[in-house]
């Protein structure tokens, strides 16, 4: 059974536990995230970044996350990153958090958004940075989390180098999360480019 299904509340709890991270990472996507449009979310889990922007479209194949977020309202399929049950050139905007290290094929899931994106649509990407301080952490400690230890992280460096071979344009990055969870009273503030923050938010434009 899919980790996603037998954990979805220790999932849930993550956000309830870490309110400051998440804070966080929400100021980082916003950042990268168009001002308006249509939008949809590619791995939805319970809703916890689509509800904020207002993304009412996405895909979910685990069935108690997608219940979840059915739940807030939002129009969830049962679906994979590498093959999305939209149009050609439906939507204004893509987002995946914390997906992309989970997917089977990155490449096609890639593939797969550009496809489904308006010309000059938007892909953002939010991952946790493999060469940050928190990426490094992640991975010597995958083994011991349900969730990260099947996870291929990638860098930011890695993740644009795909991005490009796929087809998109005029990146640009949002950072934060520069100290670690346990020791933030606060949400940490956002900065431009990457390299310094532990969570990373990468917007890539379809021409």
């Amino acid at each position: 059974m899919n980790v996603f299904e037998r954990e979805a509340e220790r999932y849930e709890r993550w956000f309830e536990n870490h309110p400051q991270a998440y804070q966080s990472e929400l100021a980082a996507v916003r950042a990268a995230l168009p001002e308006s449009g249509r939008g949809v979310e590619i791995g939805t889990g319970t809703g916890r970044f689509s509800i904020p922007f207002g993304i009412t479209d996405g895909v979910e194949p685990a069935a108690a996350m997608r219940r979840i977020a059915q739940q807030h309202g939002l129009n969830v399929l049962d679906a994979k990153a590498e093959a999305l049950p939209f149009l050609d050139c439906t939507f204004d905007f893509a987002l995946m958090v914390t997906t992309i290290c989970f997917v089977d094929d990155a490449e096609q899931a890639c593939r797969e958004t550009w496809r489904i994106l308006k010309p000059g649509g938007r892909l953002v990407i939010g991952l946790v940075d493999a060469d940050s301080e928190l990426g490094r952490q992640y991975e010597a400690r995958k083994s011991e989390s349900p969730f990260y230890r099947d996870a291929r992280f990638f860098s930011v460096s890695e993740t644009i180098r795909l991005l490009d071979d796929t087809g998109f344009c005029n990146f640009r990055c949002s950072q934060t999360l520069f100290q670690g969870l346990e020791k933030m009273d606060a949400p940490e503030p956002v900065r431009k480019g990457f390299g310094e923050g532990g969570f990373v938010a990468i917007a890539g434009k379809r021409p």
